[in-house]
Formats: structure tokens, sequence, C-alpha cells
């Protein structure tokens, strides 16, 4: 298969588990414990029904939104994800200019490989920085005022971190956040030649955002020990403030799964909230995110702008997720999986596979514009 007969982000994953290292597809892939929110996600959206149309005049489709007050071509965003830079050489830049071409937001992790000032170089529109907030204030608010002089149009403070959700493939592998390595992923990537080149030319081997900045921290161990240590299970609303004081722009909460957590980060002053539980990487056992939107949406959706993510796999599962209260979506996976299989060019596939199967969704489901997908286009 090639990426010109790639049809679906499913053939996109096909292609990224041939060319990326089991153990490392295993890490991206991975959910927590039994996997069981991981499976719901998916599992829950699949269940939820379009309401086909006919003879609606659906003609001349609008699918752009407006996001943080900012017009997208598209309503979704890319979502952060953790050590990108290992799918594919400089990951993080591949993705941010395939989300700049495609018209959409982009958002570096915290635990990306390549650096905020690398990324900002790399491109000419603002991109969002998602936040993990750790015991070492000074580092925080380090990375928050490099954002601000990046001159990131958001900020995305993940709250649904504050310890790890155990990964059982992670373990088995060696892959946890952060790394460590075991003969047998050393084995595993070594059978990946050409992905070893690929990424060995890449401007980093580390953690582009942490490198430099932490006295007594050299190498990826070191880095490793340091950031295992830096979570902080003190976490509280407080804290939100003490952000809100160090940045002044937009603040994203994402990781709200709850209606009471979404009223109290209504009142925070944040420009939005992400109905989110982590990709099922944390609370195994909880619900999907899919069946808490409309609740979260219902409750404060007059209040503030509200996200969603966890599962979106298709422009269907997009459109699912709009008629529920979301008014736009994160991508994660999903476009993961194509800069694994080809870079830059791998992530505008997977962009433009979700824009097209939301296009035709529209159209068959008797829809113009994205504010014209409410309740009323889902069976009941």
């Amino acid at each position: 298969m090639t990426l010109d007969s790639v049809a679906c982000i499913e053939d996109l994953r096909r292609l990224a588990h041939r060319r990326v290292p089991a153990d490392v597809m295993g890490y991206y892939e991975s959910g927590s414990y039994s996997e069981e929110t991981l499976r719901a996600n998916l599992r829950d959206l699949a269940n939820i029904h379009i309401r086909q149309r006919v003879l609606a005049g659906a003609d001349n489709r609008n699918l752009t939104q407006t996001i943080l007050g900012q017009k997208a071509h598209l309503p979704f965003a890319l979502a952060p994800v953790g050590m990108s830079g290992l799918a594919y050489r400089d990951g993080e830049i591949a993705a941010a200019r395939a989300a700049e071409k495609a018209g959409v937001p982009y958002t570096l992790s915290t635990l990306s490989i390549c650096s905020i000032e690398d990324v900002a170089a790399a491109v000419t529109q603002p991109f969002w920085f998602q936040l993990y907030f750790m015991k070492d204030r000074g580092f925080v608010a380090d990375l928050i005022a490099r954002a601000r002089a990046a001159k990131c149009s958001a900020l995305v403070l993940t709250v649904d971190l504050q310890v790890l959700g155990q990964r059982h493939r992670d373990i088995h592998s060696g892959l946890t956040v952060p790394p460590r390595l075991r003969l047998r992923t050393i084995a595993n990537t070594l059978s990946k030649p050409a992905w070893i080149a690929n990424v060995l030319m890449g401007k980093r081997k580390s953690f582009g955002n942490v490198q430099g900045r932490i006295a007594g921290t050299e190498g990826l161990a070191s880095y490793r020990d340091w950031i295992g240590s830096q979570f902080d299970q003190a976490l509280s609303w407080d804290d939100v403030a003490w952000v809100r004081e160090q940045w002044p722009g937009k603040l994203i909460i994402k990781g709200v799964l709850d209606v009471d957590d979404a009223r109290l980060a209504a009142k925070t002053g944040a420009s939005a909230i992400v109905v989110s539980n982590h990709g099922g990487r944390q609370l195994d056992g909880a619900v999907s995110s899919i069946s808490m939107l409309p609740r979260i949406a219902d409750s404060v959706g007059s209040d503030i702008e509200i996200l969603f993510d966890g599962g979106v796999r298709s422009g269907q599962d997009v459109f699912r997720a709009l008629a529920l209260g979301a008014k736009s979506c994160l991508i994660g996976r999903a476009y993961l999986y194509g800069l694994c299989a080809a870079g830059e060019a791998g992530v505008s596939k997977a962009i433009d596979i979700i824009a097209k199967e939301l296009d035709v969704t529209m159209a068959l489901a008797g829809v113009r514009t994205i504010d014209g997908i409410t309740p009323s286009t889902l069976e009941a």
C-alpha cells in the first residue's frame, strides 16, 4: 500500500505499523490497565447513528469554524501527542506544518522531541502549547514564558495527569513516560532500519522542552528520572489560578470529564475546556468522552467553549461530536498514524481524509454548515 492508495485512517494505521517499531506503536496506541476506557471511546462513538436525509438541498457546504475566536478551515485541531518526534524525524515540525497548510490549529506537547522554539522557527502561524503542571514551578513559569515568546495563540493546560495511569503495554516494552529502553525494545527497533535512519536525521533525540533547562540532567536517562518525579499530585484549582496569572492569553483546560468539574472550569476565566479522558490512558473504567459530552455541553455550553477529544478516527466521528455539543474536536492518534507512515505528507493525508469524510457526511445528512450539525441530525 502507498500513500496514494490510502482510503481511510485505518489504512494509515496499517502503514504506520509497517514502518515504526512495534513497541513505539504500542506506546502511541496503549491505554491504561485493561484498556476498557480506550475501547469505550471508539465503541460509543460508533454506536451513535447519523440521521440520513434526502432532497435537502445540501450543496455549497462550508466546513469552516471559529475556534477560540480564530477562523479555522475545518472544525478540528491537532491534539498534543508526547514524543511524536519518535514517529518521524522532526515529527512535531512536520505535524505543525501540515496543520498550517490545512488551516487548523496544532498543539505542541510539553513532552515533545522538538522544542517550542524549534516549531516556532518552522511555521509562520501561531500554534497552541500544551502544558503539564509540574512540581518545579520555576520550570513551569519558564515554559509559559517560552510559549509567550513564541507567540503561541493558546495554552492547553492538561489537568488529568497528576499521576500516571499504568499502561501494561509500556511496562512490557519499557517505553513508559519517560522511556526505559530494554533489550527487547532495542531488538524490536533494530528490525526497522529505515525508521532508525530517519529519526537519527532529526534535530533532537531527547525532550526538546527540557533539554538544557534543568541543572544536573544530561542525556535521556536523567531527563527521564527528572520528569518522572515531577507530576504533581497536589494539583488543584488554585494552581489553575496561578497559571492564569502567568498566562494572559487564551487558556484551554484539557481533561474535563465531569459536569461539576466543567462548572468549576467555567469559573476560572478559561476560554475553553476539552472533554477528554486522555485517550483512555489514565483512569481505566472511566466513561467514554462522548458519553459525557452532551451532559457537559448542556451544563456549561453557554458559558465556555467546548472541544471534544477521545476516539475520533473519521469525519463521521467529528460530525457526532459536533452534534452532541462540541464546537470543535481534537484529533490525536488519527494524525499520528499519518505522521508515522509518511511524515508531513502523512499528516496532510489524515487531515484530508477526515475533512472529506465530514463533507460527505454533511451532504448525506442534509447539512450545509458546521452550525447546522445539531442533535436533530442524529437518530434518537
